[in-house]
């Protein structure tokens, strides 16, 4: 084939998208959990193992009080440390596979002390082995976040923040807190001591915030201190709240199929993502939970570009965006910036 048909051949850009060096910020290492592996795990803890059909259905909800209802029934299969390894080593593989060069992961430690009453300490044990695993075959660099769960109240969120601060001393694989759960049951606001006392700790703050409730509840993170805000979608009723979210140049977790199969935005039409970017929020592109979602990081950067037209060059500064928003050290921020700046675009014709 000559020089010229070569050069003729279309642009692929999913494999672009693919390639694109690029953080993934806002991901539950729960929600990553696909079905196959589920059936895996159901293999080794149910007298009546699941199906891959029956697992699969587990999957399937209506609105954000089932997709909460779904996400509790996949952590009960999650009881040993060898299949928090196992979770985590098949996420970080996924995430490779997607371009993702480093990722921040929420973990539901809330749910592991409140609701099942285990002890955390091997669990992560067995997430750390998979990290490291992980790390060494894929190269994904890969942090923790502490997720507590808001209407289970402050008192078990410090369980979760001092857990963070304690295993910190050992495992700088930790990184930050944040509260996630339902907003509709709990503002941030009985969360600023204990967010102050955390970053005492050393540890970054996060929340999850404007997904169910109004702007009332980003303006709630952003006074309590959050660094980072999860969702931020109803962010856009209030001109004001996004001047400040820009002029302060807060990192917004946009997850936008998350927001559609959730119900918290009726279609994806009203969705902020183009306005927000082109006021000048710090946008990160995000995929939450993944396998229940069914999507990724890299079809959410394809549905921003074939759905909200952001051109590839936008992209490229989407996953800027999600390096210099990450909780990496400036060293290797600036080598990573580098990656994304350097990656190829599209041949001239």
């Amino acid at each position: 084939m000559s020089p010229k048909a070569k050069s003729a051949r279309p642009f692929d850009t999913r494999s672009w998208i693919r390639g694109l060096p690029k953080a993934e910020l806002h991901l539950h290492l729960e929600g990553a959990i696909a079905p196959e592996t589920l059936v895996q795990l159901s293999r080794r803890h149910d007298a009546e193992p699941l199906t891959l059909d029956a697992a699969r259905a587990m999957y399937q909800y209506e609105d954000f009080t089932g997709f909460l209802m779904a996400f509790k029934a996949i952590t009960e299969r999650l009881r040993t440390p060898e299949d928090y390894e196992l979770i985590t080593y098949r996420m970080m593989e996924t995430l490779a596979a997607q371009g993702v060069v480093h990722a921040e992961v929420y973990v539901s430690v809330g749910v592991v002390y409140y609701w099942r009453h285990i002890e955390f300490e091997p669990l992560f044990a067995g997430m750390e082995r998979g990290r490291l695993r992980g790390e060494r075959e894929f190269g994904v660099s890969l942090y923790w976040i502490f997720d507590a769960v808001r209407h289970f109240g402050p008192k078990e969120a410090a369980r979760v923040f001092h857990k963070a601060a304690e295993l910190r001393q050992q495992s700088p694989s930790i990184i930050g807190i944040g509260i996630g759960g339902d907003e509709r049951r709990s503002s941030a606001d009985p969360f600023r001591e204990l967010y102050a006392e955390a970053r005492e700790h050393g540890l970054h703050l996060t929340a999850h915030a404007g997904e169910t409730v109004g702007p009332e509840g980003i303006w709630s993170a952003v006074n309590i201190g959050a660094e980072r805000i999860g969702h931020a979608l109803t962010a856009a009723q209030d001109p004001d709240l996004v001047e400040a979210l820009a002029i302060k140049q807060i990192p917004v977790e946009i997850c936008i199929t998350s927001n559609l199969r959730t119900g918290c935005c009726a279609r994806v039409e009203d969705h902020p993502v183009r306005d927000y970017f082109e006021n000048g929020l710090m946008v990160t592109l995000n995929s939450d939970d993944p396998a229940l979602f069914g999507s990724d990081l890299c079809e959410e950067y394809w549905r921003t570009h074939t759905e909200f037209h952001l051109t590839l060059e936008h992209l490229r500064e989407l996953a800027g965006n999600s390096i210099e928003a990450s909780f990496l050290p400036p060293g290797r921020k600036l080598e990573l910036l580098q990656r994304v700046e350097q990656y190829p675009g599209p041949m001239e014709p």
